[in-house]
């Protein structure tokens, strides 16, 4: 597959870039990726939600009244789950939610999601970007030149770039992310991919070797 490198400015250059098409021309396993965007979502909780048991309420340890001749029920405490301020039944309990996958599926769910931006065309490859110092100002006439402003937009960098970063981080709908540090969760969820042309190396390197 063939993509044009787009020029900042929003003109095409004259220059195309090869997306190796084991990559990104694939069938989508459509499984796999919801398999690795559960897994994803799922390792990002803490499960640290916890509710108080009957016994782990304070207090309720006096009988609050006698068993018999109120002509009311029988109470032996008032943390009962009955009561208002009582323990409550079957709450919640701290535990993980820590799902894994092979490293195979795992790297064919990248693949998949990729091979689907591709096919839907929403993949968009335009020359690297740099900054002397972060600009959102500068961050975001380039997507408007490129036509693209409001859309929500991944843009994948070869390496960790604070200025990229954090030009981009005010801009609504935009994440920039280090090209080999998307997960499959961050590929999928966007309206499009766009590629620093130096980056596409990096996507594919851990499906090269």
């Amino acid at each position: 597959m063939q993509l044009n490198v787009f020029k900042i400015d929003g003109t095409e250059s004259k220059e195309k870039i090869d997306l190796p098409s084991n990559v990104f021309e694939i069938e989508p396993n459509h499984h796999l990726i919801y398999q690795a965007v559960r897994t994803y979502l799922s390792n990002q909780r803490q499960g640290t939600h916890k509710a108080k048991e009957r016994s782990e309420v304070r207090g309720g340890g006096k009988k609050p009244w006698k068993q018999k001749g109120r002509g009311t029920a029988r109470a032996g405490t008032t943390r009962s789950p009955v009561w208002v301020g009582g323990g409550t039944v079957h709450g919640p309990r701290p535990h993980t939610y820590k799902l894994e996958m092979t490293k195979k599926s795992a790297q064919l769910a990248r693949k998949s999601a990729l091979s689907l931006k591709a096919k839907n065309g929403e993949i968009m490859v335009v020359e690297d970007i740099n900054f002397d110092k972060p600009k959102t100002k500068d961050f975001s006439s380039i997507l408007k030149n490129l036509n693209i402003d409001g859309k929500k937009i991944l843009m994948l960098t070869v390496q960790k770039n604070d200025n990229v970063y954090r030009s981009g981080r005010n801009i609504p709908k935009v994440n920039v992310l280090n090209a080999s540090s998307a997960a499959t969760y961050d590929l999928v969820n966007n309206q499009l991919i766009l590629i620093q042309k130096s980056a596409v190396d990096e996507l594919c390197k851990p499906f090269l070797k």
